[in-house]
């Protein structure tokens, strides 16, 4: 397990789609570790592959509710809104208010290849859209109806 660098805003690779997961095997592992590893380092809520350098559509989470890897995942339906700050360790320095659903679910594999199914509400959610948009090419910023300099 090793902490990896994280890629900053400017990077070509933050604007790619990333590609699905095929292989349940040991080098994703490695990454799911390295990712866990980098984002609790940075003390992050979450971190994308991409934002490490790997198109792969896969993502960790760090939030209250426990710490969660999710492998091509997919909102599967969303309720609600909610209006709030964001961050990002992409993008260093800012912050924006971005408007995301209140309440996700969201269905992905685990490290095995298990299919899984999740809801997450609140904060919760707001992580789980800002790092999947990551999977995408989008940042926060992206969304922000304003962003500013962070302190």
């Amino acid at each position: 397990m090793a902490i990896r660098n994280v890629v900053q805003v400017g990077d070509d690779i933050l604007r790619k789609k990333c590609f699905e997961v095929t292989a349940f095997d040991e080098k994703l592992a490695l990454l799911l570790d390295d990712m866990k590893d980098t984002v609790r380092r940075e003390e992050g809520a979450g971190l994308a592959a991409p934002q490490v350098g790997v198109l792969r559509r896969a993502v960790v989470i760090d939030v209250d509710e426990g710490f969660f890897e999710l492998v091509n995942p997919v909102i599967v339906d969303s309720k609600g809104e909610q209006r709030g700050w964001e961050g990002c360790l992409s993008v260093r320095g800012k912050r924006g208010v971005v408007t995301r659903p209140q309440t996700v679910k969201v269905e992905y594999f685990d490290r095995a290849g298990k299919k899984k199914k999740l809801t997450a509400h609140g904060f919760f959610a707001r992580a789980v859209c800002h790092e999947l948009d990551h999977l995408d090419g989008i940042l926060y910023i992206d969304r922000a109806e304003r962003v500013e300099r962070s302190d």
